[in-house]
């Protein structure tokens, strides 16, 4: 008799709770319990390879978006930039040269013209003197080999200043390509010395740390990674058959097992995945064989979160998730009007320190009046 009782009371609560949930169950939704939050995992790769003198981040570690977070030895790089700081000045002085020579040959020309006008004033007046006698044929004739000689000066000056003027013609010493070629190498050389620090490319938590000090590393080797909090959404698992009810732009409850129900997330569908999990596995499936049965597919969904909802209440990558598509809806395409970008702006000083140097360098070795452009 007990069992029977027994019996009857949990057919009895199995009742109650199946009407309670057909009572509360939204009849125009499409829900799942296979969703779990995913993000961005950036990964930190140095860009310059070294030893490993300082970590400044471990796991767990919250770091803001341009923060040291490791620091490979840089005497290499210093040497580097010392060398290439010497060539500018080299170059600079180099080109200094250039200038004066172009200068000089300008002021050879205007010598090497005012010497044959003299020879041609003396030999027309001997010219005058012999038609009376008072000069000799010979006299004239040295006069005139003189106007030959100053003529040919004058010819070799003038092709000398055109090969100075080629050299520097209408450049300054700043835009010579001879120091702009120098000053893309320091430049090269501090940008590669201000790598040897590594910065983290945007905020988050820090993870998956597997550098020590003292490690060597190469360029573009992963040494950590990181987990922007404000960067996450959920990707929501539906059957095949619902999907035909779900559209970008519905709305959408959503509970966290980490939470529970006294916490809901709301979001909208901003698209689905262009195939099912199991295409894009690794091995995928192959239904060609003569046993074969049937499985019902799967394909993710993704839903953005509210921002606020997601700073108030942070997720972690991976964690369960309950989703609820209100399928009466019509939807809005134009939530998913435009692609996602995502940028950093961490890497956009790195020429700072080198034009710097550039211009101090310039300043230093240029002479007065050198940086007018020659004609």
């Amino acid at each position: 008799m007990n069992k029977i009782y027994v019996s009857a009371g949990a057919v009895l609560a199995a009742s109650v709770t199946g009407a309670a949930w057909l009572m509360n169950a939204n009849p125009s939704a499409q829900s799942t319990d296979d969703a779990y939050v995913e993000g961005n995992i950036i990964q930190v790769t140095p860009q310059v390879g070294g030893s490993v003198t300082m970590i400044a981040a471990d796991n767990t570690d919250f770091v803001k978006a341009g923060e040291p977070l490791l620091r490979l030895n840089d005497v290499d790089a210093q040497l580097a930039v010392s060398r290439a700081e010497a060539q500018l000045s080299r170059a600079v002085r180099q080109v200094r040269v250039q200038f004066a020579n172009a200068t000089q040959g300008k002021a050879n020309v205007t010598l090497r013209a005012t010497d044959l006008a003299r020879v041609q004033a003396d030999l027309a007046r001997r010219r005058q003197l012999a038609s009376s006698g008072a000069v000799s044929g010979e006299d004239v004739h040295h006069a005139e080999d003189a106007v030959k000689a100053a003529q040919a000066a004058l010819d070799v000056a003038q092709q000398q200043l055109a090969s100075s003027q080629a050299l520097v013609d209408k450049t300054t010493i700043s835009d010579h390509p001879d120091v702009q070629a120098a000053i893309s190498q320091l430049r090269d050389a501090y940008v590669a010395a201000n790598r040897t620090t590594v910065r983290a490319p945007a905020s988050g938590y820090v993870s998956k740390r597997n550098v020590q000090i003292g490690q060597r590393i190469n360029a573009g080797s992963a040494v950590m990674s990181i987990v922007p909090p404000d960067q996450m959404w959920v990707n929501a698992n539906f059957k095949e058959s619902q999907l035909r009810q779900i559209h970008i732009g519905q709305p959408v409850q959503l509970v966290a097992d980490v939470y529970g129900k006294s916490v809901r997330y709301t979001g909208r569908v901003i698209g689905q995945e262009a195939g099912t999990g199991s295409a894009f596995a690794l091995l995928p499936a192959q239904n060609a064989s003569g046993n074969w049965i049937k499985v019902i597919q799967r394909v993710p969904v993704r839903i953005a979160l509210d921002p606020k909802e997601l700073a108030a209440h942070p997720l972690k990558l991976g964690l369960s998730m309950h989703v609820e598509v209100d399928t009466s809806q019509p939807g809005n395409p134009s939530v998913k009007a435009a692609n996602t970008v995502y940028s950093t702006d961490v890497f956009e000083h790195e020429m700072q320190d080198a034009d710097a140097a550039v211009a101090r360098i310039i300043a230093a070795n240029v002479g007065t009046g050198q940086l007018a452009k020659v004609n």
